[in-house]
C-alpha cells in the first residue's frame, strides 16, 4: 500500500507526470479510465495528470444538478458543458486558469487494504504546501474536503473529488484556483455549500504566479507528501 502519511518516506516507485495543457473533460476522463485499468491489471505506472479544462460543471456521486442555478440557454451562451461523473462530492466548476491534477495511483496493497481518508488528507497537504510556497496560508475545515483560506471570510481555494475503484486505483483529484474566473462559481452552489465562498491565488496575491510555476511547485510537493523518489 502506498504510504500516505503527511510526509511519507521516499519509495522506490516512480511517478510519471503528464502535462496535458487544456483538454476537454470527457476526453481526459476517458484517459483516466484507460490509465486506471492498466494500473489495476499490473501494467503502467503511477501517473499524475496536470491540465486545465474548458468551462465545465461536473456533478459528482452526491448529485448536484439541483445546485445548478442557470438554465440551458445561459449554459449555451457561456459555453459551459455539464457532466455527471463518478467522483465523490457535489457540483463544481472547472475552467481556464484553474490547475487540475488527477493522480492515477495504486493505493491498495496486495490484500486490497487502503485508507481512503488518509488519501484525501494527503491531497489536502499537497495543496496546503503548494500554497505556502506562494505565501498563501491555507488550512482544512472539519467535515469538508478541500483547502480553505481566510481573508475577509473563510473561502475555498481548492476542491477535491476522487474515486478509488475496487482494485484500489484512484482517479479524479483536485482543482486549485490559480487565476480562475470566479464568476462561474456564482452560477452554482459550489460543492453544495451555500454559506462559504470561493477564492483564487490571483485574488490573494499581489503578484499572481503563472500556472506553469504552480504546476512545478505542485509536482514537488506532491512527490514529497506521497514519498515518490523518481519523477519523470
Amino acid at each position: 500500500m502506498l504510504e500516505l502519511d503527511a510526509r511519507a518516506q521516499p519509495t522506490t516507485r516512480s511517478l510519471d507526470v503528464l502535462d496535458l495543457g487544456t483538454i476537454g473533460y470527457a476526453e481526459c476522463w476517458d484517459m483516466q479510465k484507460r490509465l486506471a485499468a492498466d494500473l489495476g491489471e499490473g501494467r503502467g505506472s503511477d501517473t499524475l495528470l496536470l491540465l486545465e479544462h474548458p468551462h465545465t460543471y461536473t456533478c459528482g456521486r452526491r448529485g448536484g444538478r439541483d445546485h445548478l442555478l442557470i438554465g440551458p440557454a445561459d449554459l449555451e451562451r457561456l459555453g459551459v458543458t455539464v457532466l455527471d461523473v463518478d467522483r465523490g462530492g457535489d457540483i463544481t466548476y472547472h475552467g481556464p486558469g484553474q490547475l487540475v491534477a488527477y493522480p492515477i495511483l495504486r493505493l491498495a496493497d496486495q490484500d486490497g487494504k487502503l485508507d481512503y481518508h488518509a488519501y484525501l488528507r494527503a491531497l489536502e497537504q499537497t495543496l496546503i504546501d503548494t500554497l505556502a510556497y506562494f505565501a498563501i496560508a491555507a488550512h482544512r475545515v472539519p467535515d469538508y474536503s478541500g483547502v480553505w483560506t481566510v481573508q475577509d471570510a473563510e473561502e475555498k481555494i481548492a476542491a477535491i473529488g476522487v474515486k478509488v475503484d475496487g482494485r484500489g486505483v484512484s482517479t479524479h483529484g483536485v482543482a486549485l484556483n490559480v487565476a480562475t474566473d470566479l464568476s462561474y462559481f456564482s452560477r452554482i452552489v459550489p460543492c453544495g455549500i451555500s454559506d462559504k465562498g470561493v477564492t483564487s491565488m490571483s485574488r490573494l496575491s499581489a503578484s499572481p504566479p503563472a500556472i506553469d510555476e504552480v504546476k512545478r511547485v505542485f509536482i514537488s510537493c506532491f512527490s514529497e507528501v506521497f514519498g515518490f523518489s523518481h519523477v519523470g
